[in-house]
Formats: structure tokens, C-alpha cells, sequence
């Protein structure tokens, strides 16, 4: 092969990486990729004194916190205590929330059955028709939410995707901002041990 057919396949072939990279179908797929050989790990720690306002906020400030599920019935999350609470917020635009569905899947179809376990996966937009055709589109079982109160932004500060985890108490048991693999064994842990408490 001469070096200048070496070129233009090396040229074609970075093109296509990089069209692969902005088409957003496929920028998801790429990100799931990279979720399941080991990046994109969620922090599963207790948010500390120093750093977050989260842990010194008595959980009975966010009393008034409530949702709207896809059949219309209001959740608020006073009535959800002695629950573990997995809140997870996105938008049907956000690639990197599109990405990380999967692997939320996986952990509630895990916990789905279990009585001292609820999830709030949140379309943020309130866009309950995209949110549908996302979810069908992807076959995921996920009961989708929306916001019918103020978030605390102790829960959700401006970046999407982000996920929070209540323990029974209601006190944030950890949170964290960006796509993140939650299929994996430590969630499941970390899940189990809030559970068991």
C-alpha cells in the first residue's frame, strides 16, 4: 500500500471516529462502552461536613419535595421514609443521561420487587411524551417521573445527569453528578447495606 492510500485511509477512518462521536446515538453507545470496561464509576461515599451543605440539612427540609409518576399520582418524599431512595434526574436531550439508563435499568430491575426500595428516575423538562418514546425506544422498564415541586439544589445544582440516594431517614446517603455505571457490584452494596440497616 503506498503511503499516500495509508493517508486517506487514515484520514477516512478519523473522520468516521469523530462522526461517531457527534452523531448522538452513537456518542451514547461509545459512552456505555466506556462505562462497562470500568470508567464512569459513581461515588458511593458520604458527602462530608466540610465539602457538602447536604449532610448538616435535616432531612425533614425536604419534606415538600414531590414528584408526578407516569400514571399521574403524586410521590412525595415525606411518605417515602423507611425507603431507600434512588433519585436519578435527566433530560431526554442529554446524551449523557441517554447513556446511563441502561445501567440504572439494571439496578431496578435488581431492587424493582423489593418493598423498602423506591426509584424516582426524574425528566427534569417535565416532557412526558419524549420521555415515553425515549423509554419504549430503548426498552427500558424505568418508571419515569417529573418534578411537581421546587428541587433542592442539595439534590440537583444545575448538572444533569445527577443521581442522590436517600437512606431510610431521608438524609442524603451519597450523591453524584455526571454518567456513572450503576449496574455494577458496588451499587448493588452500597444499596444493600442502606436496605439491611
Amino acid at each position: 500500500m503506498s503511503p499516500k492510500t495509508k493517508k486517506i485511509i487514515g484520514n477516512v477512518v478519523f473522520v468516521l471516529l469523530i462522526g461517531l462521536l457527534i452523531w448522538p446515538t452513537s456518542r451514547s453507545y461509545f459512552q456505555q462502552f466506556l462505562m462497562k470496561i470500568g470508567f464512569f464509576k459513581p461515588k458511593l461515599e458520604v458527602p462530608s461536613t466540610s465539602k457538602e451543605f447536604v449532610v448538616t440539612t435535616p432531612p425533614d427540609v425536604f419534606a415538600h419535595v414531590s414528584f408526578v409518576n407516569q400514571l399521574g399520582d403524586t410521590v412525595k418524599v415525606a411518605d417515602l421514609k423507611g425507603k431507600v431512595v434512588f433519585i436519578n434526574f435527566w433530560a431526554t436531550w442529554c446524551a449523557p443521561c441517554r447513556a446511563e439508563m441502561p445501567s440504572i435499568n439494571v439496578l431496578y430491575d435488581r431492587y424493582k420487587d423489593n418493598p423498602n426500595m423506591v426509584f424516582l428516575i426524574v425528566e427534569i423538562e417535565g416532557d412526558k411524551a419524549k420521555a415515553e418514546t425515549f423509554v419504549k425506544g430503548q426498552q427500558l422498564t424505568l418508571p419515569i417521573s417529573f418534578p411537581n415541586s421546587d428541587i433542592p439544589k442539595e439534590w440537583l445544582s444545575g448538572s444533569i445527569p445527577s443521581t442522590v440516594i436517600l437512606d431510610k431517614a431521608g438524609k442524603v446517603a451519597t450523591r453524584h453528578e455526571g454518567m456513572a455505571d450503576y449496574s455494577s457490584p458496588d451499587v448493588g452494596k452500597f444499596i444493600q447495606d442502606l436496605i439491611n440497616k
